[in-house]
């Protein structure tokens, strides 16, 4: 019960979108639940975005 679901993006590679994003210094203030909503959106599409990338480039 107390086991927490392990998150499909590493901690790295959230930090890396996070500081492409330009947010990661309120990350290091505040933790993940600082950022806004927004943030947050932006940082899954961009992560769809290079997950889907790295897709096409192994199907070529």
């Amino acid at each position: 019960m107390g086991r927490r679901k392990k998150g499909i993006m590493s901690q790295g590679f959230k930090e890396e979108l996070a500081k492409d994003l330009g947010f990661y210094d309120v990350v290091q203030k505040e933790g993940w639940g600082g950022i806004r909503a927004k943030d947050a959106g932006n940082m899954v599409k961009r992560a769809i975005e290079l997950a889907e990338l790295q897709l096409s480039n192994k199907q070529q």
